[in-house]
């Protein structure tokens, strides 16, 4: 059963690889090697051949299984005809509505019989129902049954490195489409022409389960108005993790406690328990019941069905999930008198997970969740000595930190080194009394429990914040090299090994290539460019051997997220760069500077190069603060960097637009030339014209303003004659960028064009002699990534 289960992973997760599903031939010979997986379970082949042909046969099987499962849900697509066109559908909202700042989101499971919309969908709904009110919200409950007028496209998200796969995530969820909900207009047009959504229904029976936690939810919400963490009590109660809030997210990720603050498996562990138990107890006080029916097979199935209807609640998350699954197995055994070890429970669950859905390997949690029990059972079981039950947690807790940390780092490129101390806390807290005075809340006439709950909670998040503003609460690095991962995670297992086993500390050095090997980086002289996949906006990465620049940090897309930490930050994380050497902000549009201030806040700057007016909040950042004025000139590594514009003078007429104040930097490398133009317009082009031409021929341009209109003149585009054209632009973007005869001059002047949103992030790399050129989208490409 174990090599079967690991086998059958390791083919799932190479499928989930795969730049494109394999075709019949692959498939029927995959499928074909699956028969050797039959003579793992032969009692007459030793125990070796038997693990061998196990783990291969199943392999071979989880790879089919997977890709077989893949090409059905691919199959349930949007039709591309369809994508932006109004199309009227009719279904259910099939989860929680989401509210946020200008509307509310939902899941949305199609009834109606329109060709070519997928069945599940993602809506989201913008301020302007009530036809008094502009700003009214859609009042779309869990269950309810609308027919909408909607916009659709397809999934995609950005393609970035160390990023995270929105279209993965979605595919994950059966997601195939996302849009909105298209509102009647108000302004000089014949109100009854438009077509009004309409609720077809107050309730779909098969969704009163959702019903019933959007209850609890605001029932939650109506007892602790205002409360700073009634968020966290919802997401503990019914699975609700978008009620916490981004600052909570990032303090329990600083902490190590992420984990417990959603329905995790010890949550679901402690419901089964506390059922179990308190059946076994009433049964054996029953004659009658106890002759009909053993108490511990009650207890079993008791525990077993608490379980499932926690999960049910809670949305049936990953770690939920595989919790379910292994009481399951255990109650299984039980009912049958059969024994079953911790490993072969922990196989089994893995199995049926990925049984059901073979994309959660896709998920950080999967891997964390099972990491961890593995871990717990390795430590905790199978040994002779019995210590202290406290030393015995102090062991769980140092294991579990150590086991995972090759994982988070991979995952998430940081680990907390405080997990220990506010685990040892908050799980206690979190699992018997938090949860349950939640779960209680939620259900009973009366309030005090969360009252309670949200004090008790108020006291744990005080020490999680303090350990968190500890100077070394987390250690961040690199995302390691991959063939450090494996060494790693033998040195772990060594180092946990029970006592007595000889050398143990030689499993230290097994880990020390997870820290000391570093990724690799340019070396003097080059010079590597990574325009990132911001959306519409703009943030540009540039390397040198030893120092690091980000000119501009993309778009801020509301009040609580921004490129810089949902883009920026992951990347430099991951490649390694714990401090940048200067940032540039070339102007004051939304697109360009609004994820700098997480930048800013989240890593030391050198440099702040800029050409914002002094009284900008930006300016206010503890770093040396410099106007990008042309002229400005330096070196670093072999490669010199120079603003070409704006001028110190002031400018006048449109040259005094902010587009034309846009700090333009060239970078030169001794293998080829780059222009950063931010979003200079045509009075700027031609006052570079007029200025500095010879300095403006170069070997990849960005190109101004995204490819606009008003800028990219046919003279700056020849003067300049890029070998590359790099737009950073948005999918399907409002603006129409690149415009389609922006796009003609540069083909016209020979130039190679790329995207960042049909290629994802653009690579530069300039060595010597050479100039190589990568796209996220093409380079890491997976089954589901439309190019």
């Amino acid at each position: 059963m174990r090599f079967a289960a690991l086998g059958f992973t390791l083919g799932v997760w190479l499928l989930q690889h795969q730049p494109e599903l394999p075709g019949a031939a692959c498939l029927a010979f995959v499928s074909a090697l699956t028969a050797i997986g039959a003579v793992g379970f032969s009692r007459r082949v030793s125990p070796i051949v038997a693990a061998g042909a196990a783990f291969i046969g199943f392999a071979a099987l989880g790879f089919a299984w997977a890709a077989v499962l893949a090409q059905l849900r691919l199959s349930d697509q949007l039709d591309p005809v369809l994508e932006g066109r109004d199309v009227l559908v009719s279904g259910v909202v099939a989860g929680l509505p989401q509210s946020f700042e200008r509307g509310v989101r939902f899941e949305f499971d199609v009834e109606s019989l329109q060709t070519g919309v997928p069945r599940r969908i993602v809506l989201s709904s913008y301020g302007g129902f009530a036809p008094d009110d502009s700003q009214g919200v859609l009042p779309v409950r869990a269950g309810e049954r609308w027919r909408f007028t909607v916009r659709l496209r397809r999934p995609r998200g950005g393609a970035n490195p160390h990023g995270f796969d929105y279209e993965a995530w979605l595919l994950e969820r059966g997601v195939r489409a996302t849009g909105y909900v298209r509102m009647p207009s108000r302004r000089g047009v014949d109100q009854s022409a438009q077509i009004v959504p309409e609720r077809l229904a107050a309730l779909v029976p098969r969704y009163w389960i959702e019903r019933l936690r959007e209850v609890a939810r605001e029932k939650i919400h109506d007892a602790l108005p205002e409360r700073p963490y009634a968020g966290v009590l919802i997401a503990l109660a019914i699975g609700d993790q978008n009620a916490i809030g981004p600052e909570d997210w990032r303090l329990f990720a600083r902490t190590g406690v992420s984990h417990l603050m959603s329905i995790s498996g010890l949550h679901v562990t402690m419901v089964a328990g506390l059922f179990a138990m308190l059946v076994s107890w009433c049964w054996r006080r029953s004659e009658s019941l106890s002759l009909t029916l053993p108490a511990h097979k009650a207890a079993a199935v008791a525990g077993f069905l608490a379980a499932f209807a926690y999960c049910i609640i809670s949305g049936f998350a990953v770690p939920a999930q595989r919790t379910l699954y292994m009481v399951g197995v255990v109650a299984l055994a039980l009912w049958l008198g059969r024994a079953a070890s911790a490993s072969r429970v922990l196989a089994a669950a893995l199995l049926l997970v990925l049984l059901l859905d073979p994309w959660a390997v896709l998920s950080p949690g999967f891997w964390l969740s099972f990491a961890a029990v593995a871990v717990i059972f390795f430590v905790a079981t199978g040994r002779t000595s019995r210590p202290h039950w406290l030393a015995q947690w102090g062991r769980v807790q140092w294991a579990v930190t150590a086991g995972l940390a090759p994982l988070l780092l991979v995952l998430f490129q940081q680990v907390s080194l405080v997990s220990p101390i506010a685990n040892a806390l908050a799980i206690p807290l979190v699992s018997f009394v938090i949860t349950p005075l939640a779960l209680a809340g939620a259900v009973l006439p009366f309030d005090w429990p969360l009252e309670l709950g949200h004090v008790i909670l108020e006291v744990l998040m005080a020490v999680l914040d303090w350990l968190a503003a500890l100077p070394s609460a987390v250690w961040h690095q690199h995302a390691p090299v991959p063939w450090t991962v494996p060494l790693a995670l033998a040195g772990i297992a060594w180092l946990l090994l029970p006592r007595g086993f000889p050398a143990r500390a030689l499993g230290a050095l097994l880990m020390l290539p997870l820290f000391a090997a570093s990724p690799p980086g340019p070396r003097d002289g080059e010079l590597w460019i990574t325009v990132l996949d911001v959306g519409q906006g703009l943030a540009v990465v540039a390397r040198t051997e030893k120092h690091a620049l980000l000119y501009d940090a993309g778009p801020a897309f509301n009040a609580f997220s921004d490129s810089g930490s949902r883009v920026i930050l992951p990347y430099l994380r991951g490649e390694g760069i714990a401090a940048l050497d200067a940032l540039v902000v070339s102007h004051d549009d939304r697109d360009h500077s609004g994820g700098a201030g997480s930048v800013l806040e989240a890593m030391p700057v050198g440099v702040l190069w800029s050409s914002l007016s002094l009284d900008h909040a930006l300016l206010a950042a503890p770093a040396w603060r410099v106007p990008c004025v042309a002229g400005r000139k330096w070196l670093w590594d072999g490669v010199s960097f120079e603003f070409l514009h704006p001028r110190s003078e002031a400018p006048e007429g449109r040259a005094a637009r902010a587009n034309n104040q846009s700090c333009v930097l060239r970078i030169e490398a001794p293998a080829g030339r780059v222009l950063l133009t931010g979003d200079i317009e045509r009075a700027a082009e031609r006052e570079l014209l007029l200025r500095a031409p010879a300095l403006l021929p170069v070997d990849a341009l960005l190109v101004p303003h995204h490819g606009s209109a008003t800028s990219s003149t046919p003279e700056f585009v020849k003067q300049v004659a890029p070998r590359h054209a790099v737009f950073a632009v948005g999918h399907r973007n409002r603006f129409g960028h690149p415009r389609e005869d922006v796009l003609a001059r540069y083909r016209e002047a020979g130039s190679g064009l790329l995207r960042t949103d049909t290629g994802g992030a653009i690579q530069l790399r300039f060595a010597p002699g050479t100039l190589s050129v990568d796209a996220e989208r093409v380079r890491a490409r997976r089954y589901w990534h439309e190019l």
